[in-house]
């Protein structure tokens, strides 16, 4: 069954909150994170520390790492950030297009992570989780929040729903992409008891929907405070991560599409040609080809879009086999592309569905890449079923919108 923790959260004061909550570091670039440099009360400060630092400074390099530990601690000394008194959870509402979401921030248990109680469905890259092991142990925290699913609890989600009823918010607000959120302070211990009750006895584990490298770092974190023995009774904060669980019910999986850099010596028609072994392929020329339905992909080439239909018996029935980003990968990144490894292969990049079908077709008419492919996202059923089974997605299948925001709470270790 799955262990959680409340935990002592450090948060902005209230009025601050808007200004202080960003994006998580991982989905924007050192320049999108630079245009906040003069804000003060910004948590790409510490996310994002380069920011402080000379351009062209490798974010790699130790220096970053210490100035996130510096501008951390500048905003405890000047009570931008507060720590609870008493160990806490968090409810944590996201409203996106009239569509809301709401999670339980809490400590997961390491130990679930390591067992399997904490399933996972991609891999990690080395030198990102070494990125954030450096991150942790040089702020002493982990800023960023892991976002994890599980299948509904009646008794949790009444606890939740009651106490947003009854209670004020601590934050409530609008960010600068039109995300409302809204954040309450769960400090009543009988019903921290009971929470952490409910999930130990009716929540049997739950799943990662995005975060990997994040969990993985806090893993290996507490693996060699264990070494080097910090650890007594097993309760220490470094024996936990911090996560926002929502039930499954609530949330949608949005498209990751697909740019390749180019086609691998063919030309348009060749390429064209060699895609009808495994598709049907229709050119729609102006008409944004946006996927309706498992295994239909759009694509954009030259100034045109295309429709392609996977012919039976291209793909496996397998729960991997069967994912559109399998079908992509197999028949035309590799077959075609010669995109062996998505993960490492720069040749092909990656577009969240938040940016749209414009956001793909501008990036082929800019010239940064010379197709994109549209797809049709995964299903909350698919990531379960594959996380419960052991296996893996390929890489970025999975998109999650709306983003948890740093900054509204840390967890300190």
């Amino acid at each position: 069954m799955a262990k959680i923790t409340p935990f002592k959260g450090l948060r902005p004061k209230k009025e601050l909150a808007a200004e202080v909550a960003t994006l998580p570091y991982d989905v924007v670039s050192v320049a999108e994170a630079r245009v906040f440099r003069k804000d003060p009360y910004n948590f790409y400060h510490v996310t994002r520390s380069e920011i402080d630092l000379p351009e062209g400074i490798d974010v790699h390099s130790q220096q970053v790492y210490d100035k996130a530990k510096e501008n951390l601690e500048a905003m405890i000394i000047d009570k931008l950030l507060v720590q609870d008194e008493m160990p806490c959870y968090y409810i944590y509402e996201l409203v996106m297009d009239g569509r809301s979401q709401t999670g339980l921030v809490c400590g997961s248990s390491i130990d679930d992570y390591n067992s399997g109680i904490v399933k996972k469905h991609e891999f990690t890259r080395p030198e990102k989780e070494q990125d954030r092991i450096n991150h942790i142990i040089a702020t002493g925290a982990q800023t960023g929040i892991v976002f994890l699913a599980y299948n509904d609890c009646e008794s949790v989600q009444e606890i939740i729903d009651n106490w947003k009823k009854a209670h004020a918010p601590a934050n409530d607000f609008v960010a600068p992409d039109g995300i409302r959120h809204i954040f309450w302070v769960i400090d009543d211990y009988s019903k921290v008891a009971s929470i952490t009750h409910d999930f130990d006895q009716h929540v049997p584990c739950t799943y990662i929907a995005d975060g990997h490298h994040r969990a993985a770092s806090a893993a290996r974190v507490c693996h060699e405070m264990r070494e080097n023995g910090y650890s007594v009774d097993g309760n220490e904060s470094f024996n936990y991560f911090v996560t926002c669980i929502f039930p499954a019910s609530q949330l949608k999986i949005m498209d990751y599409n697909r740019l390749a850099k180019d086609l691998n010596g063919m030309n348009t028609n060749e390429f064209i040609q060699a895609l009808q072994k495994d598709f049907n392929v229709t050119r729609t020329g102006s008409n944004i080809v946006k996927p309706d339905e498992p295994h239909e992909f759009g694509m954009y080439l030259e100034g045109d879009w295309y429709k392609l239909n996977a012919k039976e018996g291209t793909y496996t029935s397998d729960p991997i086999g069967i994912l559109d980003v399998s079908i992509l990968q197999n028949n035309v990144l590799d077959r075609l592309l010669d995109i062996k490894d998505p993960r490492v292969d720069k040749r092909v990049d990656f577009v969240g569905g938040i940016r749209g079908m414009d956001g793909l077709q501008k990036r082929v008419d800019s010239g940064d890449a010379v197709v994109a492919f549209s797809l049709y996202p995964v299903s909350i059923k698919q990531l379960f079923d594959i996380a419960d089974s052991g296996n893996v997605m390929p890489p970025k299948s999975t998109w999650f919108e709306p983003k948890l925001r740093d900054g509204l709470v840390v967890y300190m270790i």
